[in-house]
């Protein structure tokens, strides 16, 4: 009987761990050709179809505004249909409208066409990785989990803008787009069939035998522990933590797109500014993997507030690069490791803090929050430097960076302690 036990248990961490191998190759190959290789193609576009930049760029919104609004319906389609039918679903819809780029001549069919993907990428990434990881793993294990299966999107980067830049120049944008689909719709379409699932129970739960539960702001959360959507509504708490990730999602956004031109108007050359990208994409690859043992190791609390001062020197480091540049690959270094904070803390905080019965849609609504501010901070941070300049508008980022985390923090501290008490009473 011993044996079968140890064999189960083996069996369950074995499965577990190709859970996440497979949420790699998501991150990697559908996600990464819906969401990271589309500037490489603007100037093409925008010369070969005519476009103004203005008019091509407007795809990118529309397809977050797509995404938001599609996130809730997603979101509670996980509670009712299979994790693998709906990874199928979105791995379709991911592939199949980058599929509709590279047939597309008019702007409705980019904007079509991008909006399509960007929903299939909420089935496989922001929230169906999140709710597969917390199924599978408890509260001590799931951080370093998700912190690997998010790097998937880091080291799949690293090959795809290779291959895209190439393509590109050799064969132009419409066969870039219909190779890059079929590559996309043949890797998730099979790893959703062969290594996509959620737990058969509670039993196959991968759990750290050492666990931490007992630390301060950790509670013990069985598997069908949490809130309902319609109980977070009436929590003030849950909409603090929801727009505190509006200003993350500002600083986020206009550190992550403005920073290239801001370094071109101080003086950068083509090749520091290369430098700078590629410190910047190696430190994003660490920071995914070391903020998820982060969580794991000293909590919420202690982690997101490195991940505040992370944010802060990246800004700090840009206002000051002007007197010296040195400051900027300081910037890239720090503003990578902490993408942590924004690529895993959503997901972690809304299951440690909020449970698992309504996992997916109070993901959901909180992810349009995060959107909404990634979607206004590069304009926004475009209006003030116009009017302003670069003086002004890189400290208005450090406050929206201080408020965000300050809103955030907040919540963690308060929640903590209210599950502590909810635990309590049910356990009574």
């Amino acid at each position: 009987m011993s044996e079968i036990r140890k064999q189960n248990r083996e069996n369950k961490f074995i499965f577990g761990w190709l859970v996440v191998i497979g949420c790699m190759i998501i991150q990697a190959i559908p996600f990464g050709v819906a969401s990271n290789i589309h500037p490489q193609f603007i100037s093409y576009v925008v010369e070969g179809e005519g476009f103004s930049l203005a008019q091509f760029s407007l795809m990118f919104t529309i397809g977050t505004i797509a995404s938001s609004v599609a996130s809730p319906l997603i979101g509670r389609g996980f509670a009712k249909y299979p994790a693998k039918f709906l990874f199928l679903i979105g791995s379709i819809f991911s592939g199949g409208g980058i599929l509709l780029l590279s047939l597309s001549h008019e702007l409705w069919m980019f904007y079509l066409g991008y909006s399509i993907a960007q929903i299939g990428t909420v089935a496989i990434s922001s929230i169906g990785i999140p709710l597969l990881i917390t199924a599978w793993f408890d509260d001590d294990t799931k951080g370093q989990a998700m912190g690997l299966a998010f790097a998937g999107g880091s080291i799949g980067n690293i090959f795809l803008q290779q291959a895209v830049v190439r393509i590109l120049f050799n064969y132009g944008y419409g066969k870039a787009y219909l190779w890059f689909s079929i590559l996309s719709l043949i890797v998730g379409i099979v790893t959703s069939l062969l290594l996509i699932r959620m737990p058969k129970d509670e039993s196959e739960t991968i759990k750290n035998k050492a666990s931490k539960s007992k630390m301060k702001e950790k509670v013990p959360i069985s598997v069908d522990w949490g809130y309902t959507f319609g109980e977070v509504k009436g929590m003030a708490s849950y909409w603090i933590y929801a727009v505190g990730f509006i200003f993350i999602g500002i600083y986020v956004s206009a550190l992550a797109v403005q920073y290239p031109a801001y370094l071109r108007f101080i003086g950068f050359e083509p090749f520091s500014l290369a430098m700078v990208g590629s410190l910047f994409a190696l430190a994003s690859l660490l920071g995914n993997i070391i903020g998820g043992i982060l969580f794991d190791k000293i909590g919420m609390i202690k982690t997101m507030i490195i991940g505040f001062i992370l944010a802060s020197l990246a800004c700090i480091c840009l206002i000051f690069s002007p007197q010296a540049p040195i400051l900027a690959y300081v910037f890239a270094i720090s503003k990578g490791l902490s993408v942590f904070a924004y690529m895993i803390a959503p997901s972690y905080l809304a299951g440690s803090l909020f449970g698992k019965k309504d996992f997916g849609t109070i993901l959901a609504v909180s992810n349009i929050f995060f959107a909404l501010g990634f979607a206004c901070g590069s304009t926004l941070f475009g209006i003030i430097v116009d009017s302003m300049g670069y003086l002004i508008a890189w400290p208005s980022m450090l406050i929206s960076i201080i408020i965000g985390y300050i809103m955030v923090l907040s919540v963690i501290g308060k929640m903590s302690e209210t599950n502590r008490e909810r635990i309590s009473r049910l356990q009574n």
